[in-house]
């Protein structure tokens, strides 16, 4: 399995430096794009050694996500591996979610369900109802639903698209996958930051409706005939 990390980043200097060396010592291929920051987000990314695609202005997560998935899968990587650029998800876990991938798993999410007690009572709640709504829209017992630190298999991005553009992306994909009857796994992994709220730029109003229409119309929507071919 070719596997490859990509972290989308947007006014993460701070932080980005650490997991993109992280990562490389870890002995994995490092992408970041930058979306749009306006901090030196880029510069220090790469001056730590990653390969870096920038967006000149900021487009979003899924937008981030999307245009690794494009470079690295059109690169011949099987597997891409997401990281949050704030340091939250540790490299070091990282084999924990290749292995599951090897074992078959299309899909596979770091799940922090064991840490939500060392959360914020809002993001605990936040994380708990969204995490139990969107399993039960997808039919899947996930369990946390919104974490960052995931594995992709190339076959379940092309069946399934990445369109939406932000936040939303990530539940959307989940909801598509489970419909398709990808193999999902979950790997309960540490965190360097159990929280991360200082650190994010999720929205929690704008962005928990964006999720909420997103993971509807997933559910809803047509899917496109080539499905049937992937999943051959």
């Amino acid at each position: 399995m070719r596997v490859a990390v990509a972290i989308p980043a947007y006014n993460a200097a701070f932080a980005v430096g650490g997991v993109v060396r992280r990562a490389l010592a870890a002995g994995y291929p490092v992408l970041v794009v930058d979306d749009g920051s306006g901090d030196g987000t880029a510069a220090t990314a790469r001056a730590s050694g990653a390969r870096v695609l920038v967006h000149p202005r900021n487009l979003g997560k899924g937008r981030a996500l999307r245009s690794a998935f494009e470079d690295l899968f059109g690169e011949g990587c099987d597997a891409v591996i997401t990281l949050d650029a704030d340091g939250q998800h540790p490299p070091e876990e990282i084999p924990k979610l290749i292995a599951a991938g090897r074992g078959g798993a299309d899909l596979v999410l770091g799940t922090r369900r064991h840490l939500f007690g060392a959360m914020s009572r809002v993001r605990r709640m936040s994380n708990t109802m969204s995490s139990w709504a969107i399993s039960k829209v997808a039919r899947a017992d996930v369990g946390d639903t919104q974490t960052g630190f995931r594995l992709y298999a190339r076959r379940l991005v092309e069946a399934t698209g990445f369109p939406e553009s932000r936040f939303e992306a990530e539940s959307a994909v989940l909801v598509r996958a489970a419909r398709l009857g990808f193999a999902i796994a979950t790997v309960p992994v540490r965190l360097d930051e159990a929280d991360g709220r200082a650190t994010s730029h999720y929205r929690p109003f704008v962005d928990s409706a964006r999720i909420a229409g997103a993971v509807i119309r997933a559910r809803f929507e047509t899917l496109p005939r080539r499905v049937a071919d992937v999943l051959r």
